[in-house]
């Protein structure tokens, strides 16, 4: 019994330290976002800055908000953004879609990526 117990303290346990490492990378992830970010864009859905709102950016298509102007760069590259996406725009934005008008040189640390784009999936558009 005391073994069942115990397991059962453990399991509880693992769990509730796992929630806490999901808690933990999404502050990372708002923290990333308010220091790179949260200057050109917003994370309300419908609420465009110099850039697009990016609520529920995770699983849209690129330059497809009715309601923001994309460059011709950024309407012609026709992706998906997914993690893997994401993640390689984010390394080298300029890299990915020449021409794009988001000056920005990037997130070279892949953890801060990671920890960026795991927050970006947790937005609801």
């Amino acid at each position: 019994m005391k073994v069942l117990l115990m397991a059962a303290m453990l399991a509880v346990a693992a769990s509730v330290g796992a929630l806490a490492s999901s808690a933990a990378a999404a502050d990372s992830g708002a923290d990333v976002f308010n220091n790179n970010c949260a200057v050109c864009h917003s994370t309300d859905p419908g609420t465009n800055k110099l850039g697009p709102s990016l609520a529920g950016i995770v699983g849209r298509k690129s330059a497809s908000l009715g309601d923001y102007s994309y460059s011709p760069a950024m309407a012609k590259a026709n992706v998906t953004w997914d993690k893997a996406t994401l993640d390689k725009y984010l390394t080298d934005p300029q890299k990915m879609v020449p021409g794009t008008k988001m000056i920005f040189p990037g997130i070279k640390d892949a953890k801060d990526r990671k920890a960026l784009i795991d927050y970006l999936a947790t937005l609801q558009g």
